[in-house]
């Protein structure tokens, strides 16, 4: 039964993160969308970091482990490193990782 939760979880998350990311670069090609979900996601892990196996293994493993991607965020710091965009790709790995870091400890605070 618990990889049933996990499952669940990673068929909302996926598509989730898919849909949230599409929609947000067609009004900019700046990685924001997956900005977005990699914060939510630490958001939401730090939300469920105590909460019983279920839940967690719904939101926590499943859900935020499909929801958030470190792949496509090393990606978009690596394209914009190349095409010279030094800013932008320090930018978005310090900001990404310091609010990503405050999302987890607000989902802990709130759980």
């Amino acid at each position: 039964m618990n990889a049933l939760y996990v499952v669940i979880g990673a068929g909302i998350g996926g598509p989730a993160r898919f849909l949230i990311d599409t929609y947000l670069r067609r009004f900019s090609p700046k990685p924001y969308g997956i900005f977005l979900v990699n914060v939510l996601g630490s958001f939401f892990l730090g939300l469920t970091f105590n909460s019983t196996s279920h839940w967690h293994e719904l939101i926590a493993i499943g859900f935020a482990g499909a929801f958030t991607t470190w792949s496509t965020f090393m990606l978009d710091i690596y394209l914009a490193w190349g095409l010279k965009r030094y800013k932008e790709a320090v930018a978005n790995l310090v900001i990404s990782l310091g609010i990503g870091l405050i999302a987890a400890w607000f989902g802990l605070q709130l759980a």
